[in-house]
């Protein structure tokens, strides 16, 4: 018999919000993120240090036995709604999530795993972010103990100590990233970008199979990817409101004009479901309960939300919200790149009717 999903948040969990919320605002406001992404290192390494290796939340996911914190998703879905909320240009996601969840699901990859759960080394994944957790992924070439071969769409491959690399002889590889070619590609989110890594006769140590480590792994991430949707479209709507009550027009509040109340409150609707939703694959996720077909119901409904919440904080700012020193374009930038990562949403919605057997006819 099936237990009803708790999509309320613990005392615990909103404590945890409030000390991510506030680190983020000393170390991540909108101007030093803009900043960086002008420079040649878009990663901030003050917040991830923070995030890290301050309050130990790169190993929430790791049991303690492992030398992680023993937590679960639900606690990991909170940073990543605070880390939506602030567009962190930290890879949490990629590193904490994705590359732990597949050496998680290896059973020789205790010591990368403990370098990551410390923060002091950071890991990526080598999928492009674009593949659904049930979908084909490229592997490289593996030849008397060499790998060779090119990947593509690596996300935070550019600050990765150590890239997990699934082969063609089944097996899933770490690999130093100093043995690699990384060469950045052009991406919308400048804040998570991509990048392609080229492998030359690189050596790496299996870890284990790489099917299910990549499935586990791209699961997780689709899963908590809607947190930070969810973080990103509460920040678009709250920030929205709040321009509008002081932003003045015939002498009153443009706000008070009833066809935008009207559109605040369509999206309001579908922020709050969305947030059902994500609470929702997150505490599969941690419980075991039904999680592909919440994963796949939460990135279904989330990324519509998340562009359309950006989409409208970027109209309803009028001019103000069209230049680069204002922040409301890396959240409708991380926004649509969200919505084809780990998954498009139609994608989803294909995975979700084979689920529940329910097929177009």
């Amino acid at each position: 018999m099936s237990t009803q999903p708790d999509l309320l948040y613990s005392e615990e969990e909103e404590a945890l919000r409030a000390a991510v919320r506030d680190l983020l605002t000393d170390h991540c406001e909108a101007a030093g993120v803009i900043a960086r992404l002008e420079s040649a290192s878009p990663h901030d390494p003050s917040p991830w240090k923070a995030l890290a290796d301050g309050m130990g939340l790169a190993g929430l996911l790791v049991p303690e036995e492992r030398g992680g914190q023993g937590a679960t998703h639900r606690e990991a879905a909170v940073v990543l709604e605070e880390l939506g909320r602030a567009v962190a240009p930290v890879p949490y996601l990629t590193s904490a999530v994705v590359a732990t969840e597949a050496l998680l699901a290896c059973e020789d990859g205790d010591e990368p795993l403990a370098g990551l759960a410390s923060g002091r080394r950071i890991g990526a994944l080598a999928v492009g972010l674009h593949t659904a957790p049930g979908a084909a992924f490229a592997t490289a070439r593996a030849e008397n103990g060499a790998l060779h071969g090119r990947l593509s769409g690596i996300a935070d491959a550019a600050a990765a100590d150590v890239l997990l690399v699934p082969a063609d002889d089944g097996g899933l590889y770490a690999v130093e990233a100093g043995a690699v070619t990384v060469a950045p590609q052009t991406s919308l989110d400048l804040t998570r970008p991509v990048a392609e890594v080229t492998l030359d006769g690189a050596r790496g140590h299996r870890l284990g199979d790489a099917e299910p480590a990549v499935r586990r792994a791209l699961r997780a991430g689709a899963g908590l990817l809607a947190s930070e949707q969810l973080g990103l479209a509460e920040w678009s709507l709250t920030e929205t409101v709040r321009y509008l009550k002081d932003r003045k027009q015939f002498n009153r509040p443009v706000g008070g004009f009833q066809a935008l109340k009207h559109r605040l409150a369509q999206l309001w609707l579908e922020v709050v479901s969305l947030r059902a939703a994500a609470r929702g694959a997150a505490d599969a996720l941690a419980t075991g309960a039904d999680a592909d077909v919440a994963v796949a119901v939460a990135q279904a409904y989330a990324a519509p939300v998340a562009v359309r919440a950006a989409e409208e904080a970027l109209q309803l700012h009028g001019g103000i919200g069209m230049t680069w020193e204002h922040p409301v374009h890396l959240y409708l930038k991380r926004a649509k790149a969200d919505s084809i990562a780990y998954g498009t949403a139609g994608a989803h919605r294909e995975a979700l009717a084979e689920l529940v057997d329910l097929r177009a006819p």
